[in-house]
């Protein structure tokens, strides 16, 4: 079994989501968000890369699955995803763990089939396949579905390897 954590990142929030796999079966192991308290830009950006490392730390992941940045026609929205997303990926290369790069498209077709699938639809289906009820924040599961989507395809890509 493989421990991989999901980190979907955000400037406000970013989500978390660790699980143990063997590319097939997935378990969930824990999974939440570390909420960044209001205040300037840089300190937030330092609370993600100690909340992400405490989650390293304290789970040891093997593999660490990363959502790309979305770029919307906001670029200074997309500026700050792309800060909190290095301060996170900076968190786990400190770790010398390797960072896999996922698209939010790839993710949403590798885990309910659409690539353009809304959040509730990628919700529900992490929930179906990791046997979870109860609340759960959006970006926990958008975070656990980045960690299932390497899961599989990562599995996949082992296969083929093996083949060749």
């Amino acid at each position: 079994m493989t421990r991989v954590l999901g980190i979907d990142p955000g400037s406000r929030v970013t989500g978390y989501g660790v699980i143990e796999t063997d590319g097939v079966r997935s378990r969930h192991l824990a999974s939440g968000c570390i909420r960044t308290a209001a205040g300037d830009f840089p300190a937030r950006l330092g609370e993600i890369f100690h909340g992400v490392r405490e989650v390293l730390v304290e789970w040891r992941p093997q593999q660490v699955a990363v959502e790309q940045v979305f770029v919307s026609r906001n670029a200074a929205s997309a500026l700050k995803l792309g800060q909190a997303r290095g301060a996170a990926i900076s968190a786990v290369v400190t770790l010398d763990l390797q960072v896999f790069e996922y698209t939010p498209a790839a993710v949403k077709q590798g885990l309910v089939g659409n690539g353009r699938a809304e959040k509730e639809q990628v919700q529900h289906m992490v929930r179906v396949i990791l046997g979870l009820q109860g609340k759960m924040a959006l970006d926990e599961s958008d975070a656990l579905a980045v960690a299932l989507c390497h899961a599989h395809s990562h599995a996949t890509r082992r296969q083929i390897e093996a083949a060749q």
